[in-house]
């Protein structure tokens, strides 16, 4: 089977990742999946949300949007409208627990990092290049946090990466742009 791109089944599109995109984060990543780019930044806040105060342990949360521009039909920004749509919080989820997973809370201390991954250009796998760029924005953040001496460790014990899969005209392929993705009879990140 030849895909639209040319790539065979178990083919991953060209994937680049540019460290330090930006200087005024703690760490950023422009990911590049194909035809898709997402910006990704940590920000570290010395403060933990409400309900984690006085637990001695740290929070990495995650926002996720797509720029209006992103796509060939203009996207609305979420922010006008007032209101999250379902699609944008189960993504934050998403990219929230992957990148929570690979990072001890206590290490991190009552702080909060938050990634905020924001789609330049949408060809399918936004939600894993947001994972895989997200992570590496984490990482340097908190390289960041024990090189300045706020901590001891690096809080991160273990890596986290994300792919999709499906399964086109009956065929398993890897990474699915938006051509395959949108027509696909089984997807899944």
């Amino acid at each position: 089977m030849t895909r639209p791109d040319g790539r065979t089944p178990d083919q991953l599109r060209p994937m680049s990742f540019q460290r330090d995109f930006t200087e005024m984060s703690a760490g950023s990543v422009l990911v590049t999946v194909g035809r898709t780019r997402v910006l990704c930044t940590a920000s570290i806040d010395e403060d933990v949300p409400r309900w984690m105060k006085g637990s001695g342990k740290g929070w990495v949360t995650a926002e996720y949007s797509m720029l209006p521009g992103s796509s060939p039909e203009r996207v609305d920004r979420e922010a006008a409208k007032g209101k999250q749509s379902g699609r944008t919080v189960e993504i934050q989820r998403l990219i929230g627990r992957s990148l929570r997973v690979a990072c001890d809370m206590r290490a991190l201390g009552e702080r909060q990092v938050v990634v905020d991954c924001d789609v330049l250009q949408a060809d399918g796998g936004t939600r894993t290049a947001s994972i895989c760029g997200g992570f590496l924005a984490l990482h340097d953040a908190l390289t960041r946090l024990v090189q300045s001496g706020a901590i001891k460790e690096n809080p991160l014990h273990s890596y986290v990466a994300a792919i999709s899969v499906g399964v086109c005209n009956g065929v398993p392929v890897l990474d699915l742009p938006y051509v395959e993705d949108s027509t696909a009879e089984v997807d899944m990140n």
